[in-house]
């Protein structure tokens, strides 16, 4: 006999990642039961931390809004678009997980940035825009 798992939005395990669609055999019959939510999640781990960037109606790129815990990035995506873009306001919304960003040390952000001191070239600021360009 096959036993099916029903899942809940929000189960998570992490041997197998979230949503797993495979059935329970009957020596895994304590798969089969729903997660309580008074039990504690001893097992289950911590889901992994998310940042939330998200592009509005009039911006041109993403900007970092928040971050979140989800299983997995769709889970990532649907809760940031509950929690951060409540009243229409985004248009696209990327999530990262948090382990893979990655960032320069502001201690040595002086030297960090100092070759491109030198070439002015780079800090276009001496430059007359035309008044047809609206976004630079």
């Amino acid at each position: 006999m096959i036993f099916f798992t029903k899942k809940y939005y929000g189960d998570y395990d992490p041997i197998k990642g979230s949503g797993s669609d495979q059935p329970a055999s009957k020596g895994n019959a304590s798969q089969s039961e729903p997660l309580r939510v008074d039990a504690p999640l001893q097992g289950l781990g911590e889901w992994p931390l998310w940042e939330v960037f998200i592009r509005n109606k009039q911006g041109l790129d993403h900007k970092h809004v928040g971050s979140l815990h989800a299983a997995d990035a769709q889970m990532a995506i649907e809760n940031a678009r509950d929690v951060y873009t409540r009243r229409q306001e985004g248009v696209s919304i990327w999530v990262v997980e948090s382990k893979y960003i990655h960032a320069s040390n502001p201690d040595d952000a002086e030297s960090f940035y100092e070759p491109a001191n030198d070439k002015v070239y780079r800090h276009p600021t001496f430059y007359d825009l035309p008044d047809e360009v609206k976004q630079m």
